[in-house]
């Protein structure tokens, strides 16, 4: 059992909002442990920085899209803008990621979300993202994106792009397991671009605050391209392919769930569309769905009297059913839509280097 039972648990105690002496031992236990992690960190970010570990070179472009944070930044949309960016250009795109929380023989929850948006996108999943990215090579992709790969530095890359959620930019402030951030901000720097995304959640000068704070993490190093994105609800998906307009929560009684790294986000968006919210669980992220949560769901959403229980994509893909006792279900299906000039975004990968066709 974790030690706490979902993600926006664990960013109160991160935020400081969760109070009480067992939350203080807490989030001091938690700030020693940090420190060794962040210096580890440093040191492996110093070592692949002075070539004292060994970097490997694909053989096509590669283009990276990482995050500074644990939990969700929005990256699956943006990969998939990616991608169909590729296909625009007339190049054979593949995926390469590290599959995590597969189980053995299964996709992982992002590989199975993506086999939905983009069915035909090779994608190779592996822990040793060296060895997926040669799969994807042999199988013909003359142009990889690398999902989640900002802290992976075995494989060399051409573009590194980063994501940073606007509802939650600073991973609390904190080194893992103190807060929510992978590495500190400054490593920032070594991005060629930056993608805000949610950043319609938040106003404009909110925006330009996070920029601003950000460039001053990296000592004015920030990355010179700054991309705002949005991300937008499109339709409402069914397990079994079935299709529904947004309209359909808009006003309903909705009961809502799920298992990703900010589950706040996705009820902002819900609220935004309508919806009245009158269950809303959140599980960890990656969670893998028991009969006996189908069954807890299905009876607290009864209880509430919901008209429909809503759900993301990446968990509709796991829990494959069409309702909740005598409730429908359905997913959110989400794009990424560039607020600012998308064209910026468009030249930065047309500087990949191009190889003959075959």
């Amino acid at each position: 059992m974790p030690l706490f039972p979902d993600a926006e648990s664990f960013k109160r105690l991160a935020d400081g909002s969760l109070h009480g002496p067992g939350a203080s031992l807490l989030r001091l236990s938690f700030a020693l442990a940090s420190a060794p992690y962040a210096l580890a960190m440093t040191v492996r970010n110093a070592a692949y920085d002075a070539r004292w570990l060994a970097i490997s070179s694909g053989t096509v472009p590669i283009v990276s899209v990482g995050n500074l944070t644990l939990g969700g930044t929005g990256k699956t949309p943006l990969v998939a803008w990616l991608a169909r960016a590729f296909c625009r250009q007339g190049l054979r795109p593949a995926i390469v990621s590290r599959g995590y929380g597969a189980r053995r023989g299964q996709a992982s929850d992002e590989a199975a979300e993506l086999g939905i948006l983009l069915p035909d996108v090779p994608h190779s999943a592996n822990p040793d993202r060296v060895a997926a990215a040669r799969t994807a090579v042999a199988g013909g992709a003359e142009v990889i994106v690398l999902d989640d790969g900002f802290q992976h530095r075995r494989l060399a890359r051409d573009i590194d792009i980063v994501a940073v959620d606007a509802t939650d930019p600073f991973g609390c402030g904190y080194i893992f397991p103190r807060g929510l951030l992978r590495e500190p901000l400054a490593g920032l720097a070594r991005a060629d671009a930056v993608v805000l995304t949610r950043a319609g959640l938040v106003e404009p000068a909110r925006r330009r605050e996070i920029r601003d704070l950000l460039n001053k993490a990296c000592c004015g190093k920030l990355p010179p391209i700054w991309i705002e994105a949005s991300h937008r609800p499109t339709t409402m998906r069914t397990a079994s392919g079935g299709y529904g307009s947004l309209e359909n929560i808009r006003g309903q009684r909705v009961a809502a769930f799920a298992g990703i790294g900010n589950p706040a986000a996705f009820r902002a968006m819900l609220e935004t569309l309508g919806a009245r919210i009158v269950v809303f669980h959140p599980f960890p992220d990656h969670h893998i769905y028991s009969s006996g949560d189908m069954a807890s769901l299905a009876r607290l959403a009864s209880d509430a009297r919901a008209d429909i229980v809503v759900t993301t994509l990446k968990d509709l893909v796991k829990v494959q059913t069409d309702s909740l006792g005598d409730i429908p279900l359905a997913a959110i299906e989400i794009s990424l839509e560039i607020l600012s000039d998308a064209s910026v975004l468009d030249a930065l990968l047309a500087t990949i280097p191009r190889q003959e066709k075959r």
